[in-house]
């Protein structure tokens, strides 16, 4: 199969054109967002569905998120919208913020990982909505990369792990984010947080009150548990690089890294220059929307360089870093040292 690649910002309307015709006739078609690229396909036709597993290599017990364009694209998604739902829609879409409500009888088993909710989120950026509009479905659309790479932020990138895969990859740039959407369940009460993203907990929490996080957002999901969320259950976010993240000030960091042979460090901006080890650098450390920004493109750059063995400067949890740190665990396979 031949992939072709599209930029949406030079060539919009034949962009639109293709991938629409593609996107209705069942087949996967690689598109921007403004968190990461999504590999995307009608979320009503399962067997379009099931070629994203086969693009992607990805277990097909974990649930897809639906993208729409319109608040109107919700209903016939779901049994019924609850009221924090549309308090949280009105705030927050479009925008980078994934809700999980009780599915209706369109959504396949396909979709939801043979779970009795879906996924929904509205993205913020004008070419996804406009891709979807432009085929008038609901888009089904986990990130575009090979199962438990680093997801790719942009289109390079979905091309290196998508090429010969899929038919049609739409160039819209570098995304904004950086990481994923925030997923919150609202098939529970007190609604419960399963992925942090770019909408953080206390802005969600300071809007509709107590919301309950998953024991998996920190730590591995307990064997056998069923994934209410992608990115839960498997190691995620990964590069060929075995990375431990460290946990300590700077000059502890230091001190391990200058002590040992062959080991390359993440670390965060400034840094680099005051380390005598080779290092790739991921934000800076009292900003955890840069850090998200650079984190995948980090992880895709440690294998680019041909690290083996890294050591992560492990960012903070509140806000955006919470998002960041949640990806890092899972790209390190959760191994942390504390100094």
């Amino acid at each position: 199969m031949e992939t072709v690649v599209i930029n949406i910002t030079t060539e919009y309307e034949r962009a639109l054109k293709e991938s629409a015709e593609l996107l209705k006739s069942g087949e996967v078609v690689g598109i921007p967002t403004e968190t990461v690229y999504g590999l995307a396909a009608n979320a009503f036709d399962e067997e379009a569905v099931k070629k994203i597993f086969i693009a992607k290599g990805r277990p097909s017990d974990n649930p897809l998120i639906v993208h729409i364009a319109k608040l109107e694209d919700l209903a016939p998604l779901v049994r019924e919208i609850p009221e924090k739902v549309k308090i949280m829609a009105e705030k927050f879409w479009p925008g980078p913020l994934t809700m999980i409500m009780k599915k209706s009888d369109r959504i396949s088993n396909a979709v939801s990982g043979n779970l009795d909710t879906v996924a929904v989120r509205m993205p913020k950026s004008d070419y996804a909505r406009a891709i979807i509009e432009s085929c008038g479905l609901p888009l089904a659309a986990p990130s575009a990369n090979l199962s438990g790479s680093p997801s790719p932020t942009n289109a390079k990138y979905v091309f290196d792990d998508m090429n010969g895969r899929i038919p049609l990859i739409i160039d819209g740039g570098n995304c904004e984010i950086g990481v994923e959407s925030t997923v919150i369940s609202f098939a529970e009460s007190p609604p419960r947080l399963l992925r942090p993203g770019g909408v953080t907990l206390e802005e969600m929490t300071e809007l509709i009150g107590e919301i309950v996080v998953d024991d998996a957002v920190l730590n591995k999901l307990e064997e056998g548990a069923v994934a209410s969320s992608p990115g839960m259950k498997y190691k995620h976010y990964a590069p060929r690089a075995d990375i431990t993240i460290i946990k300590s000030d700077f000059k502890a960091f230091k001190k391990l890294c200058d002590s040992e042979k062959d080991v390359t460090a993440l670390c965060f901006d400034g840094e680099d220059g005051l380390l005598s080890c080779p290092c790739v650098t991921y934000g800076e450390e009292s900003d955890g929307y840069s850090q998200s920004a650079r984190l995948f493109d980090a992880l895709r750059e440690l294998d680019e360089s041909g690290a083996h063995k890294v050591y992560a400067r492990c960012p903070d949890t509140k806000g955006m870093g919470l998002a960041v740190y949640n990806r890092l665990i899972r790209a390190s396979g959760f191994k942390i040292k504390i100094l």
